[in-house]
């Protein structure tokens, strides 16, 4: 029976007397704490592609989304009330794991969902990798700050990594040791 908990914890990280208690008393948790965490579906990839293209110039295509479940790496979504807020990928290897993607819709950005996904990647990691790796747009300041109060340290430069409006953008490489 456990094993068949740890397959459901795997697929969807919810707190069910979260919901509980904001239905008896409702000012008692947040926002943040009644959003799931899931395993991405197909299903939810027309949600995710619009996400994408709001905040990328140039957003990963469909197929990228579908080659990142063929390869079975980590693909979650932060969904409230069934709409995807956010999604990240992770792909874990050789004792390395590597951010893909982290995402936020516009209108949800600055609220805690990209920590609260970032916080279900490192522990996805954990015990499976030691390090933690991703880059970052240095004009992505948001996204730095919160990767530096992750603990995450910038370890390298990218050169034109990114494509830019102009041309190319450079890329921070930034690590986190997962303990």
């Amino acid at each position: 029976m456990w094993g068949t908990l740890e397959k459901i914890k795997d697929f969807m990280i919810y707190d069910a007397d979260r919901e509980f208690y904001a239905k008896i008393f409702p000012d008692s948790v947040g926002r943040k704490d009644l959003m799931r965490l899931r395993k991405m579906r197909s299903s939810d990839l027309p949600g995710v592609m619009a996400i994408e293209r709001a905040n990328y110039h140039a957003p990963w295509g469909e197929d990228i989304f579908r080659d990142c479940f063929k390869a079975n790496y980590s693909c979650w979504v932060c969904e409230e009330n069934d709409t995807v807020l956010g999604y990240s990928i992770l792909s874990i290897s050789v004792g390395e794991a590597h951010v893909l993607n982290i995402c936020v819709a516009a209108a949800e950005q600055g609220q805690g969902i990209g920590r609260k996904m970032l916080q279900n990647l490192i522990e996805t990691a954990r015990g499976r990798a030691e390090t933690m790796f991703l880059e970052v747009r240095p004009s992505n300041t948001a996204a730095i700050a919160l990767y530096e109060d992750m603990g995450f340290n910038e370890i390298g430069i990218r050169k034109g990594y990114y494509p830019a409006e102009n041309g190319r953008e450079d890329a921070l490489m930034l690590a986190l040791q997962i303990f």
